[in-house]
């Protein structure tokens, strides 16, 4: 594939671009518009490593736009996120410089711009063009817009051939790192693999969880009705309401403060098959931000003591004001690292929680900046951090009480081959039966496959000790 072609003056604005600070004049301004919020959150995810969804929040939050620039501004993040290596490539064959000597700001205004090109049908060309146009000249120094139209000009031309060789690459196609892809061709074979890349590439539903404590799911489905919202009974856990159409989260939460947290169907069993009673001790792991937490306490109708851990205070204060908001009063955080052991809860707790740090291959979906920032090496270090963890979790469990682990990636390594190697040198532990919410059957784990159950992946397995 030729690279592009510029004019001189495109090419000096070009030189420029490479040497102006990362975006500073967009950190702190108010969008006016669906595309300046989408900017502003590119560079939060890509230049401070910000997760997708929290900075997304936190922009349109901040922005207070329209209904509609909201959801375009939503529909671009998520997009642009997920096709990275994509808009990486179809940049790469415009520019004749390494991409990360660009002026980051410049660097995803032409993500945000080849996006709308080649994803977006309903978008004109000349306007993904004109619009990133104008936001380099708002948000770059004089020059870069004239960069900005040659590299989307030039893409324009050669937008089939293009096209042409992103079909012809399973990553660039699928929008997912090639090691990521042949992984999954190798434990799914290729017809799944394509599936379960699809089912990533797909807007993620929103989920509630219903506060059973202050109110229904009848009554829930009810209220969101009376809104104009639409939404379907999860077919995974009883609390659980899958929205189809609804305002802006905020619209909701300020609608019903108490009523609901959003938390993923999968994310809902573990607190669910954990069974928890009202009047029990019960810890929670690694319970940040607090959703399965918030579930557990909700299940003990707010009588006993849910105990929540996590590393940072900053995420424990995040817990504590969740419970706030659902007028939860049983559960205590308290700062601890899952890997340390503290002997004083040595047989404390009738039940324990391990939802355990793990890949996410699972819920990339909803992470969808995840895919770009694991790698195929770095899913080795999960595997012992697991093991820690459950090795501490075991011992704080009272003698016949029980222990639910998950996660929420397909990594056997990280799930059953863990448990059964647990299992092995704990012979007072042993898994036991819980009915599979989908198929009714008693089984003894259970592994959620997006491209084959239609939920986010997870796994979970529940363990009980010997009296």
């Amino acid at each position: 594939m030729r690279k592009g072609r510029f004019s001189e003056a495109a090419k000096e604005a070009a030189k420029g671009a490479a040497t102006v600070k990362s975006g500073m004049t967009v950190k702190g301004t108010v969008p006016v518009n669906g595309r300046e919020a989408a900017l502003q959150v590119l560079l939060q995810i890509w230049e401070e490593g910000a997760y997708t969804a929290i900075a997304l929040n936190r922009v349109l939050r901040q922005a207070k736009l329209e209904e509609l620039d909201r959801r375009f501004a939503t529909e671009l993040v998520n997009g642009a996120v997920k096709a990275k290596g994509t808009l990486d490539f179809i940049l790469g064959q415009m520019v004749d410089r390494p991409l990360q000597k660009l002026e980051p700001v410049i660097h995803y205004i032409l993500h945000l711009g080849l996006y709308q090109i080649f994803y977006l049908d309903r978008i004109p060309d000349s306007a993904a063009c004109n619009e990133s146009v104008n936001l380099a000249k708002k948000f770059s120094h004089k020059g870069t817009d004239k960069f900005v139209n040659g590299v989307l000009r030039s893409a324009l031309r050669q937008k089939e051939l293009l096209w042409e060789k992103i079909q012809e690459d399973v990553s660039l196609r699928l929008c997912h790192p090639l090691w990521m892809v042949q992984r999954w061709q190798k434990q799914f074979g290729e017809k799944e693999a394509e599936a379960l890349c699809c089912w990533d590439n797909e807007p993620a539903n929103l989920c509630l969880r219903v506060n059973t404590l202050m109110t229904s799911r009848d009554a829930v489905l009810q209220d969101l009705r009376e809104m104009g919202c639409e939404g379907d009974v999860s077919l995974w856990c009883p609390d659980g309401i899958v929205m189809k159409k609804s305002p802006a989260l905020p619209a909701l939460l300020q609608t019903f403060p108490h009523s609901f947290y959003v938390q993923d169907e999968s994310s809902m069993l573990p607190a669910m098959l954990l069974q928890p009673k009202a009047g029990e001790t019960v810890l929670d792991m690694c319970a940040a931000p607090g959703g399965k937490t918030t579930h557990i306490a909700a299940l003990m109708e707010n009588k006993g003591r849910v105990t929540a851990c996590d590393i940072y205070p900053h995420k424990l204060k995040l817990i504590e004001e969740n419970a706030r908001r659902l007028k939860i009063e049983n559960i205590k955080t308290e700062l601890q690292d899952g890997t340390v052991l503290r002997e004083e809860w040595t047989e404390v707790f009738d039940r324990v929680l391990v939802d355990a740090p793990c890949s996410g291959l699972g819920v990339l979906r909803r992470r969808a900046e995840a895919r770009w920032t694991k790698t195929e090496k770095g899913l080795q270090e999960f595997p012992p951090l697991q093991q820690k963890i459950l090795e501490n979790a075991s011992r704080y469990v009272k003698p016949g009480g029980v222990l639910m682990y998950s996660t929420c990636t397909l990594e056997e390594k990280e799930n059953g081959k863990l448990i059964e190697s647990f299992l092995q040198n704990h012979r007072e532990w042993e898994q036991v039966g819980f009915v599979h919410p989908g198929t009714q059957k008693v089984v003894k784990e259970l592994q959620l496959y997006p491209q084959r159950d239609g939920v986010d992946g997870f796994y979970l397995t529940l363990l009980q000790k010997g009296k």
